[in-house]
């Protein structure tokens, strides 16, 4: 137990170590801080000894000693993590999109059901030997998948490239079981969802992420809709929570002549403070730009959008983005384990950062907040526009958001679009092609039937909210005064489930003709049909342009 403990604390003070050498000893504040951690290195280690040689019960060293960690990082921002050997993999998942496995999502009801495969990628192995929609998995190596997790049965299925895992499959159609072997491949899920014409010279392009090579994947897409005609693109980074900033200069690299200033960033060691340019010339310099953001776009899209609105080389539209102008370094430990620290803030080419909290002012009870409008500074654009910092992107046009009914989300969070698109392709060998499929009178009555008999949250955000006020009153004792104008009230917003179904029948349909579209045809035409009802979209189309300088 003993040695235990001091190959633990060997690596927390080691840890703690390499957060002094950070901190740097340049000037007299930095020789006192120096001294504090030094002090509290010093505590930690007397604790843990007086720990490991005293304390009246078996000592959890290493929940000890994670907590400690986790508590010492939580107190800076939520983007300075620690990162364990053991987790190397998720932060590799993280920057790469990719991992050693057959390709395809599962689905398990419960933990004594079988794995159902729910949707298989688009030239992954799970397609390439033959998986489809609604096949059961019975086992995995031979190892029954009864009594095992949803994670335990993908860990199953997850290894190394090249490597195979054997599944016991009874098949949706025929029913009969057979043995599968498939060979694991590296699995990457594109950053780059959709490519396409939406007319004659509009291009659209759905771009989810910034791992690495999506600057060089979305300059050849671009190319490519140069070629079929394109005059105006649309950029659609809207949920997009950034990624890698050297792929996110390859792509303004795409839009901006050779050594445009693309993002600046500025931190406390000299390495931090540099100034990104674009490396490569753009692709078609009169190419008319749209970029779409929302409150989910963060990072590296608020990177992309800040550059090319100070330069005025794009209409930037839709909703504030989130306000992320942090950058993150990784760096090693001991024992495998990783850092990923805040080094920097990032400055858009006309000086602004658009950090939207600032987490080294905390209220007194440990929360922070955003940063106030009267406290944001204005900045020029290079044509004389102004725009702010402080606080995300705004847009230059301010688009309509989509807002949806608390019955559609505990839909989709109760999984019940799931369970009935699973069911629909248990019933359906085929469907019309994906640009020609709608979702029949005859479907959605069926889907009301089978809705109205799962069990879920159907209220709506009046009775939630009137729920929770009678909670209050009855605790103050407040509702036997007032029983009978509360009954009215409920009453007069109390709904049917099916009622309420029927109601918000044209906002259910497109989760469901997506949901099912996809099973048959792959993800890029649930992205077709996803389109086909996006009012922001069409909005943007109709929207008039920042003019050309």
């Amino acid at each position: 137990m003993q040695i235990g403990i001091m190959k633990h604390f060997g690596q927390y003070t080691a840890f703690l170590a390499a957060a002094i050498l950070l901190a740097g000893t340049s000037d007299a504040a930095a020789q006192s801080r120096n001294f504090l951690l030094g002090k509290w290195t010093e505590t930690h280690a007397a604790i843990l000894k007086e720990l490991s040689e005293s304390y009246v019960d078996s000592l959890p060293v290493d929940k000890i000693e994670r907590r400690g960690i986790d508590a010492m990082l939580a107190g800076l921002d939520p983007y300075t993590v620690f990162i364990p050997a053991e987790e190397n993999e998720d932060l590799q998942m993280m920057i790469q999109k990719a991992y050693g496995g057959i390709g395809a999502v599962i689905y398990k009801p419960d933990v004594n059901g079988n794995v159902i495969i729910n949707e298989p990628y688009k030239g992954s192995p799970a397609e390439k030997y033959g998986l489809q929609c609604c096949d059961e998995i019975l086992a995995i190596d031979g190892e029954s998948v009864k009594g095992l997790t949803s994670q335990q049965c993908s860990d199953k299925m997850r290894g190394e490239p090249g490597t195979s895992v054997l599944f016991s499959v009874k098949k949706i159609r025929t029913r009969d079981t057979v043995d599968v072997r498939v060979v694991r491949e590296k699995i990457r899920i594109p950053d780059i969802e959709f490519a396409g014409m939406l007319d004659d010279t509009t291009g659209y392009i759905l771009q989810t992420g910034f791992t690495e090579g999506v600057g060089k994947e979305l300059r050849a897409e671009v190319n490519g809709l140069l070629d079929k005609g394109m005059k105006t693109l649309v950029l659609d980074l809207r949920g997009n929570g950034g990624g890698l900033l050297d792929e996110a200069a390859q792509i303004v690299s795409i839009f901006l002549p050779k050594n445009s200033v693309v993002v600046t960033t500025k931190g406390k060691e000299k390495s931090s403070n540099y100034t990104v340019t674009t490396r490569e010339d753009p692709v078609d310099p009169s190419l008319e730009v749209i970029v779409l953001v929302d409150s989910g776009s963060a990072s590296a899209s608020e990177i992309i959008a800040g550059a090319l609105q100070d330069t005025d080389r794009a209409t930037i539209m839709g909703q504030r983005t989130f306000g992320k102008g942090l950058v993150q370094s990784i760096r090693n430990l001991p024992y495998g384990g990783e850092l990923k620290l805040t080094t920097a803030k990032y400055y858009t080419p006309s000086g602004r950062c658009v950090q939207a909290i600032d987490y080294s002012r905390r209220n007194e009870d440990g929360s922070v907040g955003h940063i106030p409008d009267s406290l944001t500074r204005e900045f020029k654009t290079a044509h004389g526009r102004t725009v702010r910092d402080g606080g995300g992107i705004t847009p230059d046009v301010k688009l309509d958001e989509k807002e949806y009914s608390r019955l559609t989300y505990a839909l989709v969070a109760y999984g019940v679009i799931e369970e009935y698109v699973l069911d629909y392709v248990r019933r359906h060998d085929s469907i019309a092609p994906a640009g020609e499929f709608h979702f029949s009178d005859a479907d959605w009555e069926d889907f009301v039937s089978f809705a109205k008999e799962k069990e879920f949250d159907y209220r709506s955000t009046a009775k939630a909210l009137f729920d929770s006020m009678k909670e209050e009153l009855d605790k103050d004792g407040l509702s036997e005064g007032i029983a009978a104008q509360l009954d009215t009230l409920e009453n007069a917003i109390n709904i049917e489930k099916e009622d309420f179904l029927r109601l918000k029948k044209d906002e259910i349909i497109p989760f469901i003709e997506e949901e099912i579209v996809v099973r048959y045809y792959f993800q890029e035409a649930g992205i077709g049909i996803r389109l086909r009802y996006d009012d922001a979209l069409r909005q943007a189309l109709r929207s008039e342009r920042i003019p050309k300088y």
